[in-house]
């Protein structure tokens, strides 16, 4: 009956109703008889589970004798407290929600305000995500967003859904057309040729061309404990793709868009049932065998020539970028991690 939080207590009209029938010694069986209700929505009606209606109220005065405005102010006090438990109860749930969201790092990358009182970063959140509780975040579904992460936990969860929430945001400004599959099929091959160029040359132009097959591009920093490389997930009319800037190896930037592309391509986006291993295997398959074919790589290998010079020649005769070679031998362990390092693109590409 009575709803509480540290600060408020709500009394239904109820416990009044309660009061005046124990004092009468009516039962609610009569008093409902008597009022022209159900049994049942007369003990609704006392443990503060249904409105007080001014039809209610005209019926209790008739009733009980005291006026329909008392009852009705009654049930306006009462509204208003509850108002005031359950803000303050969703308040103290939320702090413990906000201490699991990387806040001071979002800040610091200038997507929040920055505060160092938990009640306003309560408040802050739920702007920034757009919900009047922090506890939907635990009803969003993570599996819509396919995404390149290494690692998984309820920590970087909350990581991932603060920057996907933010490259949603950024995505609404950028115009891209219908949604065409079979398009962006067809322009793998010109997405390709730009890992031979610098991130001043190929990225507006990437970002237009993605924008022709109904995806808005975004690139943003990475939040420490997301474990994540890229994201991909639909909002709305559109194709969100983002990707971080978590390193600055060009190998890296690369495989990450191919492998996001593998999951669009490959309909792993709002697929029932959420990604799974398999999918992610599929879109690692699909990045790596698009950047450089299988049977060309396996033509390299087997000639066990793995020098500074012979990586150079590949690369240019198949036509990617050579570090993008060093980073799948040294992934594929033909060469050591710390080997030609020298041969890698770094790539400072600005968070938009």
């Amino acid at each position: 009956m009575l709803k509480k939080s540290k600060s408020f207590i709500a009394t239904p009209p109820g416990a009044t109703i309660k009061e005046q029938l124990e004092t009468r010694g009516m039962s609610q069986k009569e008093f409902a008889f008597r009022m022209g209700f159900s049994e049942k929505h007369v003990s609704h009606l006392i443990n503060g589970d249904v409105q007080l209606t001014q039809e209610t109220a005209y019926r209790l005065e008739m009733v009980l004798g005291l006026p329909a405005r008392f009852w009705n102010n009654l049930e306006a006090i009462y509204r208003e407290k509850l108002t005031k438990v359950e803000s303050e109860n969703a308040l103290e749930a939320d702090k413990l929600i906000a201490k699991k969201i990387p806040y001071n790092e979002m800040a610091k990358n200038g997507w929040i305000t920055e505060t160092r009182n938990l009640t306003d970063k309560v408040i802050n959140l739920r702007k920034y995500f757009e919900v009047y509780s922090l506890g939907l975040l635990k009803e969003t579904r993570l599996p819509a967003i396919a995404c390149r992460r290494l690692g998984q936990s309820e920590k970087a969860d909350f990581a991932l859904l603060a920057w996907a929430q933010k490259a949603k945001l950024v995505a609404r400004s950028i115009d891209v057309l219908p949604v065409n599959l079979n398009k962006l099929k067809g322009l793998l091959k010109d997405i390709r040729k730009m890992t031979m160029e610098t991130p001043g040359r190929f990225f507006a132009k990437l970002r237009k061309l993605l924008s022709s097959c109904g995806i808005a591009l975004v690139v943003l920093p990475h939040i420490g404990g997301s474990f994540l490389h890229g994201a991909s997930f639909y909002d709305t009319n559109k194709i969100v793709m983002g990707l971080t800037v978590r390193g600055k190896d060009a190998d890296r930037f690369w495989f990450s868009l191919f492998h996001e592309l593998g999951h669009v391509i490959l309909g792993h986006i709002n697929k029932a049932g959420g990604i799974d291993e398999e999918d992610e295997k599929a879109a690692d398959e699909f990045a790596r065998n698009t950047l450089i074919p299988d049977e060309d790589f396996t033509a390299f290998t087997d000639c066990n020539n793995f020098s500074h010079d012979a990586i150079v020649v590949f690369a240019r005769r198949v036509g990617i970028e050579k570090g993008i070679v060093v980073g799948r031998l040294q992934k594929e362990s033909y060469i050591g991690f710390n080997v030609f390092n020298d041969l890698k693109q770094q790539y400072e590409i600005v968070s938009v």
